[in-house]
Formats: structure tokens, C-alpha cells, sequence
């Protein structure tokens, strides 16, 4: 059995009905749409989030209908994002398969995605789960301002640590943070516990970033298929590099920057690899992913010792051990 799977035991039957749940939700009765959302529901990832949101309302109480409600609203959200994503980074694929936009065209991609987070907003507003609807907009507030942050930094060659986990956070832990906070809200109104759930989202989330900016530099491919080296290419100045700039002299430094302003060749690409193993960038980042996993272990430490929180420590020892 994968190690996902056997992570995913204690809410296997409520991660199916989920899937039941989540098309159920998606069905349309206009042609082109309903074919689009058959595309996409085809095309399912690992499903991390919700499994996220389940495991954290078993970890304090019984999942229950808010639970699904909850999961539901955040993989809407969560789908509609990576489908203008692709837009903006006019992607041909995801997870190996034509992307909506190269399938279809950007018009229906940008749509699909309006759709997706209209859903959203009604799934809420139907069910009177504000605060769900609180947590999650400001999650999108936060993602939005760290892919526009992410953008002005490759813009200005910003090398700043705390910039990185700035961004980091804003674009991707912000999200995970909000499932483990919305599946304690779903079972109980503890204002500590869904704190620390919360903290615990955020600090897997930032490990669990840190690990795909790692992918970059390693093996054939990244995380979601693209070449490595990707980031270098965009201009993207992410930890391992950040770490590697930090443990040679300012001159050696600064001729590394330069190439990663102006790559324009394979060669270039490869020496700022090359550099960043040669300087340990890739395992100094490595250490500082588990230093946050180990802090997010110890924080459940705290909770109820029940088959939920064995999966979620088990979770966030995949998060910086996964190979894809």
C-alpha cells in the first residue's frame, strides 16, 4: 500500500463520498461546461486538501455535513486557482494532460475558473457558513498578494529570506493552513484548538513549498511536470538558491544574480544548478522544511492521541520525504 493511502485510512470512506459530493456539485445542465467539468473532475490530484480538512475534524470531533460543505468550498476555490493559473503561465499540461486552456482555449478557462468560485460563494451563502467563507477569502486575498509579490521579486532580483517565506506563505500556506482551520471549525467551536490547527497548516505549508522549490533542481522534471530549472527560467529566486548566494563572497554572489537575470541559454540554467548543489542549497533548504515539519509534529503533540493525528504526523513526514 502507497504511503498516501495508508495516510488517507481513518477518512477513506469520507474522502469517496467526498468525490460523490464534489461532482454532485459540478453538474450542469449546459453542454459545453458540464463536458469542461467532466475534463477536470477526470483529472483529480492527490487531494490533499480535503484529506487535510478531514483529518483535522477527526483529529477533534466527528466529520459531519459542514465537514464535506468545508472541503468542498476549499477544492472549488482550490481547482478554480490552478485552471487561471495555467492561463497566466500559458501551461500546455497538468499532472501529464492537456491543461484547460491548451484543450480548450484561455476564453473557457478563465470562465471555468469564474464558475468554480461562483459555486464556491453559493455552496457558502446556501448553507450560512460565513465564517468558512471568512477564512477562505482571506486566504485568496493572500494568495493573490504572493503571487503578485512573487512576480515583483523576480522583478527586482530580491535575495531576502524573510521575503521568500513572505511570499511562500501568502501563496501556498495560506491555503493549507485554511483547510486545517475550516475541518476543526466544521466539529467544534475551540478558539485553541483551531489556533494551533492553523499554526500546523502553516507550518506544513511552508515546508511543503519549500520542497517543490527544491524539485527545481533536481531529477528530470519538477513536481508538476515541467522541466527542471523552471523557477531559474521565470527568474524565480527561491531557497536553495537563496542559501547557496549566502555561502560564497559577494563577487561570486553577484555573478550568479546576473545570470539569472539574463539566462537565456541551457547552459546558463545548468551552472546556477550546478552552483546550488556545490553550495548546499538544496540540503540547507531541505533542513529548514523539516525544521518546520518538526515544529508542526510537535504542535499535535497537543491533541488526542487517535488514528487522525498518527495520519497527520505521517502527513507531514510525506510532505518533506515525497520524490514527486
Amino acid at each position: 500500500m502507497k504511503v498516501l493511502d495508508q495516510i488517507t485510512l481513518p477518512v477513506s470512506k469520507e474522502l469517496e463520498k467526498f468525490e460523490e459530493y464534489f461532482r454532485s456539485v459540478l453538474k450542469t445542465d449546459i453542454g459545453l461546461l458540464d463536458t469542461v467539468v467532466r475534463y477536470l473532475v477526470s483529472r483529480k490530484g492527490k487531494r490533499i486538501r480535503p484529506l487535510l480538512i478531514f483529518l483535522s475534524a477527526n483529529l477533534v470531533g466527528e466529520v459531519n455535513e459542514r465537514t464535506f460543505i468545508g472541503a468542498t468550498m476549499v477544492e472549488l476555490l482550490h481547482t478554480a486557482t490552478l485552471v487561471h493559473d495555467d492561463v497566466v503561465d500559458e501551461a500546455q499540461e497538468r499532472r501529464g494532460i492537456l491543461s484547460i486552456n491548451a484543450k480548450w482555449n484561455n476564453k473557457i478557462a478563465v470562465l471555468l475558473g469564474d464558475f468554480l468560485l461562483a459555486k464556491g460563494l453559493l455552496i457558502a451563502i446556501e448553507n450560512n457558513e460565513f465564517e468558512f467563507l471568512h477564512v477562505l477569502s482571506e486566504a485568496v486575498k493572500l494568495m493573490s498578494e504572493g503571487e503578485l509579490l512573487q512576480i515583483q521579486t523576480s522583478r527586482e532580483f530580491e535575495t531576502d529570506e524573510n521575503r521568500y517565506f513572505e511570499i511562500i506563505y501568502s501563496k501556498t500556506a495560506s491555503l493549507i493552513s485554511a483547510c486545517c482551520e475550516i475541518g476543526c471549525l466544521s466539529v467544534t467551536d475551540d478558539k485553541e484548538m483551531r489556533a494551533k490547527l492553523k499554526e500546523f497548516g502553516k507550518l506544513i505549508g511552508l515546508a511543503f513549498q519549500i520542497r517543490d522549490d527544491i524539485f527545481d533542481y533536481i531529477g528530470k522534471t519538477s513536481i508538476i511536470g515541467k522541466p527542471v530549472g523552471n523557477d531559474i527560467r521565470e527568474k524565480k529566486i527561491t531557497l536553495p538558491l537563496i542559501y547557496a548566494l549566502q555561502k560564497v563572497s559577494d563577487k561570486e554572489a553577484k555573478a550568479i544574480v546576473n545570470i539569472v537575470k539574463s539566462n537565456k541559454k541551457r547552459k546558463d540554467v545548468k551552472e546556477v544548478i550546478d552552483f546550488v548543489i556545490e553550495n548546499d542549497g538544496i540540503g540547507s533548504a531541505q533542513a529548514t522544511a523539516i525544521d518546520f515539519i518538526n515544529k508542526a509534529k510537535r504542535i499535535l503533540q497537543e491533541f488526542p492521541n487517535n488514528s487522525a493525528r498518527e495520519s497527520l504526523l505521517r502527513l507531514a513526514d510525506y510532505i518533506v520525504e515525497r520524490e514527486k
